[in-house]
């Protein structure tokens, strides 16, 4: 697909120089500016917090968190990741 309304990235950056990364983090801003939905799945916890507007966190194949990057910590991520549940989004 050349104009796809969702973009899919698992570990954009892994593996890639600082440079890289500094351009792929360019690229994903200007796909969200251009108004495409992204899942980005990474390891790298600063990343997810720099790159994202909300953020799912999965424990052993159950979602365990969901925050949005307001509330989004370190501290409450990691929480979730070791499978203690955390909803702190406003509906």
């Amino acid at each position: 697909m050349t104009r796809p309304k969702i973009l899919i990235l698992d570990e954009p950056t892994r593996g890639v120089d600082v440079g890289a990364k500094k351009e792929i983090y360019q690229l994903i801003n200007q796909f969200k500016r251009d108004g495409l939905s992204i899942i980005l799945v990474s390891s790298e916890m600063p990343e997810v917090i720099g790159m994202s507007d909300r953020i799912l966190v999965m424990h052993e194949g159950h979602l365990s968190g969901e925050f949005p990057i307001e509330q989004a910590t370190q501290e409450v991520l990691m929480a979730a990741a070791v499978g203690k549940q955390y909803s702190v989004t406003q509906e």
